[in-house]
């Protein structure tokens, strides 16, 4: 029986030694045995590693032949320091240099190990040639993300879950105003910035509210967003922006904020708009914005906006423009919407319909006391003499009223329709349409 299991131990040692033999060979790391200094062992993976044609190059020669010289004396220290048996090193990266020269950057651990009944070293060496490439391609990556991050026109920020700012490209330096270091922003909350935030509609918005607050706050991404800068140097500049999480996947990640400066071109498309809407000589609503003015105060179901809609004609204004010439009749024209807008007030609509034709709309409830009133006073402003180059012109005015309803339903065309008749049964019977002769012509002689 005892020799049963002094046979079945045996076996078993010499399975373990087996496994252990074909670990060795096969892992994909390298392994070395040195003793006093000369390689005695080495695994295949070691063979491929040192690119030697196999393992009887490397058996038999001085350890340090494979050591870069600048690695030898750490080397040499760190295992001076194993002195029983099982003692192992911290992994420690160094350099080993192949057959043919090229340097290899690895990361060891040696073992002061039993070796043929005396000890030796075991070195299980990792090759880190890979992970230097791919670290090398990272930070080649990041230095050209710099770069063309620092060379976009469009601002950058990355604000951290706290809202403090961890950096910001030369852009978004400039369209804050600030052209000195970034350094003068990292750290910073948005509200310490001499800096006011505003939203689409020039209110005042607090950071808390801003976009980027909710990224942080949700990991939502938004995008398409408009608002607006107050620097400290007095300049407001309108912003289009994104906002989105760095790292999706981590809830605790910084925030990215990309901002266009669309201050041109907001300032050209609102320029574009009152060109749309405005009459070019006199500044006045055009006929289109009035009409869609009227159409909101219709389609009101409770106190109108508008209570009546004035429609004026000026009397004998062909004349101005036969006899003086149309630049006089455009001076005539501009004096006549600038006295209206004077005479009405700030919540009342004055637009030019073209020609000599304006029209108001009068907000509010109106008595018609009070509009025939203001008719009397528009007539009596309209007709103070205008010097124009040097001419002395009077002018009169038709002004006929059409008042609105709750609950009208006339369309703004026939509002406009039932004014212009007004307006022309109040004209002198000598300025309608058809008449042979004008009863008033302006006085042409030069002002004194």
């Amino acid at each position: 029986m005892g020799e049963d299991k002094v046979a079945a131990a045996v076996d078993a040692a010499e399975q373990l030694a087996e496994r252990y033999r074909s670990l060795v060979e096969h892992t994909p790391d390298g392994i070395c045995v040195h003793e006093r200094g000369i390689v005695v062992y080495v695994n295949p993976a070691t063979v491929r590693l040192l690119a030697a044609e196999s393992a009887d190059e490397l058996i038999g020669r001085p350890l340090t032949q494979f050591v870069h010289p600048s690695s030898v004396p750490g080397m040499l220290e760190r295992i001076s320091h194993l002195t029983t048996k099982g003692a192992a090193s911290d992994p420690t990266e160094m350099v080993l240099i192949r057959m043919d020269g090229v340097p290899i950057p690895v990361a060891t651990v040696s073992v002061l190990t039993a070796w043929h009944d005396h000890l030796a070293y075991q070195v299980v060496i990792h090759d880190l040639t890979a992970q230097r490439h791919a670290e090398a391609a990272q930070h080649l990556a990041e230095q050209h993300f710099t770069t063309v991050v620092s060379q976009l026109e469009e601002g950058v920020v990355v604000i951290d879950p706290e809202g403090r700012i961890e950096s910001a490209n030369p852009a978004a330096m400039r369209i804050f105003g600030n052209e000195g270091s970034d350094d003068e922003l990292i750290g910073k909350t948005i509200q310490s910035l001499p800096l006011t935030l505003l939203d689409a509609n020039a209110q005042p918005l607090s950071p808390t509210r801003h976009p980027i607050a909710r990224t942080l706050a949700t990991g939502e991404t938004i995008t398409g967003y408009v608002f607006g800068v107050d620097r400290a140097d007095g300049q407001r500049r309108w912003l289009s922006g994104s906002s989105r999480l760095l790292n999706p996947g981590d809830r605790r990640s910084s925030a990215v904020s990309s901002f266009a400066d669309i201050t041109e071109f907001r300032a050209s498309r609102r320029q574009l708009e009152y060109q749309a809407t405005h009459d070019s000589l006199t500044g006045l609503a055009n006929r289109s914005l009035i009409l869609s003015q009227l159409a909101g105060a219709l389609a009101t179901s409770e106190d109108l906006p508008v209570s009546t809609v004035l429609f004026i004609d000026l009397d004998g204004f062909k004349a101005i423009n036969d006899t003086l010439g149309h630049a006089i009749g455009d001076t005539v024209l501009q004096i006549v919407a600038q006295r209206l807008q004077r005479a009405l007030r700030s919540d009342d609509i004055v637009g030019r319909l073209g020609g000599d034709e304006f029209l108001v709309l009068l907000s509010g409830g109106t008595r018609r006391v009070d509009i025939d009133a203001l008719v009397a006073r528009l007539r009596s402003t309209m007709a103070e003499p205008i010097i124009a180059r040097g001419h002395r012109i009077e002018v009169n005015a038709s002004i006929g009223v059409t008042p609105l309803a709750v609950g009208d339903r006339r369309t703004p065309e026939a509002v406009l329709h039932d004014a212009d008749l007004a307006m022309y049964r109040a004209k002198p019977s000598g300025h309608r349409e058809g008449s042979a002769s004008l009863s008033r012509r302006p006085n042409s002689t030069h002002a004194s």
